[in-house]
């Protein structure tokens, strides 16, 4: 039986107070997970907010950050068409149905997962479900909207949990323009936050059924941890 795992993706081509920063998804961050479940041979659906085609962040296509596993992911037909005709959120019938709810991040997820009961819904159901829910870099953002089946504690409280840290925050200038900082946030509901011990490294945790990577670099490991969940 293949194991199946949903892709949630913003949607959003614009953030921060102005709404005119150019963003989308970090490529890498969809790419290489992508192809590490591919290779374990999973079932793959691709889902966003709005459905259809995603916006890519420019940044994560620039020289440094253009991984080999991003490069790999443009020229793969089937990723591509996926990506290109992504399903809404919304009309997926239940997240649960899936062994794996994967967020790839981008600050397109400080847009369109704040604030949004369609994202907080497959989280929270996905969880409950004791199904694995994997999040990375700002994808975390959508987890502190989120609540524990009694619809008042935060789904965060009381887990290792990380994310884009604040530090990270402030070294690419967005501090201003998110609508909170993620670690501030986990740590204001009382998760147990942690981070690399030196920005921009991979740091990834497990509690339960919640994987969290901190940043780009963490999104291969995020990946293969949840792979070793599963088996």
């Amino acid at each position: 039986m293949f194991q199946k795992v949903l892709f949630l993706i913003t949607s959003a081509p614009y953030f921060g107070k102005s709404k005119e920063i150019p963003t989308g998804v970090w490529l890498e961050e969809l790419a290489s997970p992508y192809q590490v479940f591919k290779a374990a041979g999973y079932d793959i659906t691709f889902a966003s907010t709005a459905g259809g085609p995603v916006p890519i962040d420019s940044n994560s296509l620039a020289e440094g950050f253009f991984s080999e596993e991003s490069k790999k992911f443009l020229y793969d037909a089937e990723a591509m068409s996926m990506f290109s005709h992504t399903k809404k959120i919304a009309d997926v019938a239940t997240p649960g149905d899936f062994d794996v709810l994967y967020i790839p991040g981008g600050h397109g997820c400080c847009a369109d997962f704040v604030d949004n009961g369609d994202v907080k819904s497959a989280i929270e159901n996905t969880h409950s479900a004791g199904k694995i829910v994997a999040v990375v870099c700002h994808g975390p953002i959508a987890l502190a909207e989120c609540f524990k089946p009694d619809g008042t504690t935060p789904l965060v409280q009381g887990l290792s949990v990380t994310g884009f840290s604040d530090t990270e925050e402030a070294a690419v200038g967005h501090t201003d323009n998110v609508p909170y900082l993620i670690e501030t946030r986990f740590v204001e509901q009382g998760a147990k936050y942690e981070k690399a011990e030196s920005d921009w490294s991979s740091h990834v945790v497990a509690d339960g059924n919640l994987v969290t990577g901190q940043n780009p670099a963490s999104s291969t490991a995020a990946a293969q941890k949840v792979v070793e969940l599963l088996s």
